[in-house]
């Protein structure tokens, strides 16, 4: 097992570091992934399948000039680690200069960090603990009337390592674990069937969810959808439950990506400091949360991370910029990089969220008269570049402030620019996912069966 405390591939970072400026690199970065993890499924109380997996990668990106390029290999040999370095530093030679791809200089990169709690001590769970988790959640669902089969429960735990060392005199590491537990159970029988799910993941094995309420949640889920009617056609208020907010948090995160704006292909190009939301909603990124899903120290080009409000009581305040798509909009950089082994570092959100309101989903169901409640998303025609949306969705037809009837095979239509500006949120927020909002009203969107 690698060493939590010392950087276990921090050795081999500095090797293929030097072995690219003896390639004729000027500038040269390396990152080092390495993670372990054991899943466990069953199904109908049997362990299904079992299995675990390590895995070891490092990529190295070499700049000549303003020319660069990128490469990764698995084999941490000093003959793997000099071919690598050649490989790459030969495709530097061949490709067009970027004026706009760099390292990070010294003074913008990070020198100190926080601990953040992402690494569990604890004893690691073994295929016997991770089986009985899933077999007392599925328990739990197949007790309840009406839920005639499963789809099979999952439990899991594993570990990633990730380090970083720079020309630039930046190097860092940290150890980062999660575990999860999911199922999904069926509901009444023949041509009356339907499905549905639940999950709870966590940095901590200690912070899961019991099963039994896992189980709970996803019986009581595929029960309220069985025999779903067609809802109505028309303009009408809806509901985003929790489970699916967040998919409008997702697309935000992309139109306020550097890349797309750089290139004038976002709906909001242009918007920074101007309101694009309601009053109602401030939305928030933090890397720093402690035991956070998505939190990390530094990030991949080594720049010191803070917590930030993207959106704030509706002015978008903020942008997601690593250091290239920041140059090309002639701004600072916001420590919002990302990077695979075999690819250039790109802005990603964080721990992202919008922040809760005040009034209850169950009081935003009893002031409709007629809505609908979306608690599934499926498809997906969204044009980032004019804001058009429109989606499959199935949940409940609320009437006379109540949930009426479960409904299926719907489509929603409207404008992204018009639905930021009319959203109200619920106070619901759960962080489950590390991308979260709790429940959300829109007004006035186009409803109609497919």
């Amino acid at each position: 097992m690698p060493d939590i405390l010392n950087d276990p591939d921090n050795a081999v970072r500095a090797r293929l570091l030097q072995f690219a400026k003896n390639a004729g690199a000027n500038d040269a970065d390396v990152i080092a992934v390495r993670a372990q993890n054991l899943d466990v499924s069953v199904r109908k109380g049997a362990i299904e399948d079992a299995s675990r997996a390590e895995s070891f990668g490092i990529g190295l990106r070499i700049f000549k000039g303003h020319k660069s390029a990128y490469g990764s290999s698995a084999d941490a040999s000093d003959e793997g680690l000099k071919r690598l370095a050649q490989q790459v530093a030969d495709m530097a030679d061949a490709v067009p200069e970027d004026k706009y791809a760099r390292l990070a200089t010294a003074a913008e990169s990070a020198t100190t960090w926080p601990d953040l709690d992402l690494y569990d001590d604890a004893a690691p769970l073994d295929v016997k603990s991770l089986a009985a988790m899933a077999k007392q959640a599925e328990d739990a669902a197949l007790t309840q009337k009406g839920i005639s089969n499963s789809d099979g429960a999952s439990a899991g735990q594993g570990i990633h390592w990730l380090g970083i060392t720079s020309s630039n005199g930046f190097n860092g590491a940290y150890a980062h674990s999660s575990s999860f537990l999911s199922l999904s159970v069926i509901g009444g029988h023949g041509d009356a069937m339907e499905t549905d799910h639940a999950s709870t993941s966590a940095t901590y094995a200690a912070d899961l969810e019991v099963p039994d309420v896992v189980g709970l949640r996803a019986a009581t889920r595929t029960l309220a959808r069985l025999n779903p009617r067609t809802g109505k056609t028309g303009a009408f208020p809806i509901i985003f439950d929790r489970r699916v907010s967040a998919s409008l948090l997702r697309t935000l995160s992309r139109v306020v990506a550097g890349p797309r704006l750089a290139k004038g292909t976002s709906f909001i190009s242009g918007k920074l400091g101007e309101k694009i939301f309601a009053d109602s909603i401030t939305v928030i990124d933090d890397p720093l949360k402690l035991r956070g899903l998505r939190s990390g120290p530094f990030d991949a080009e080594g720049l010191p991370v803070m917590r930030r409000a993207i959106v704030e009581a509706g002015i978008l305040k903020c942008l997601f910029l690593d250091l290239r798509s920041a140059a090309r909009l002639d701004m600072p950089p916001t420590g919002h990089a990302t990077r695979g082994l075999s690819s250039p570092p790109g802005p990603a959100p964080s721990n992202l969220w919008i922040a809760p309101g005040t009034q209850s989903r169950e009081d935003m169901i009893a002031a409709i008269g007629d809505g609908f409640l979306v608690t599934d998303l499926m498809g997906a025609s969204i044009s980032l570049s004019t804001g058009d949306y429109s989606r499959g969705a199935s949940g409940f037809w609320i009437e006379g402030g109540k949930i009426a009837y479960p409904v299926s095979e719907m489509t929603i239509a409207g404008n992204l620019k018009d639905m930021f500006l009319r959203l109200t949120p619920a106070s619901d927020l759960e962080f489950r996912d590390g991308i979260d909002a709790p429940s959300l009203l829109i007004e006035g969107m186009v409803t109609a069966s497919r």
